[in-house]
């Protein structure tokens, strides 16, 4: 039973610090952010289990994240007011081409991030788009201006 309190304590902490840490996708992750998730990975395990190196110790510990997991799935599928708390809010980066500087500091964004994910979508000047929005996942969603309805994502091959 132990295993299964810390294991609960762990996730809410670590629920927590990917809350704080903000939206990001794995493929934007810099290698050394990437290392750190492996590495805190480790350092959960070892919080958890402590020394118990059984395979029901194991078992225990992913058995109670997979829990603590689907709670909060159907907790998010059941309250629209709770995904906002859970899984966050989209946010506006750029509105009728101007930077939302504001928002852009709030999640630690750069105009080279932004302008990187813009030609990925097929957008060469910022002025082009009418919106972008860092969706809760961590993707970027443009929509272009110019009253067409084009809308383009910065992770889809095939936008315009």
């Amino acid at each position: 039973m132990d295993i299964v309190l810390r294991a609960t304590v762990m996730f809410a902490i670590l629920f927590a610090l990917l809350r704080l840490m903000g939206k990001r996708e794995l493929g934007q992750m810099t290698p050394f952010e990437l290392v750190l998730l492996v590495v805190v990975g480790d350092l959960i395990q070892q919080g958890i289990t402590h020394n118990d190196f059984s395979l029901t110790g194991a078992t225990l510990a992913i058995a109670t994240f997979a829990f603590w997991t689907v709670v909060l799935g159907w907790v998010v599928y059941l309250s629209p007011g709770a995904q906002r708390v859970v899984e966050g809010a989209p946010r506006v980066l750029i509105r009728n081409g101007e930077l939302v500087k504001g928002n852009l500091r709030r999640d630690r964004l750069t105009r080279a991030e932004i302008e990187s994910e813009m030609r990925l979508a097929g957008i060469a000047h910022v002025e082009d788009v009418a919106w972008a929005i860092l969706e809760p996942e961590g993707r970027i969603s443009f929509i272009q201006r110019g009253g067409n309805g084009d809308s383009s994502r910065a992770d889809n091959p095939k936008a315009t």
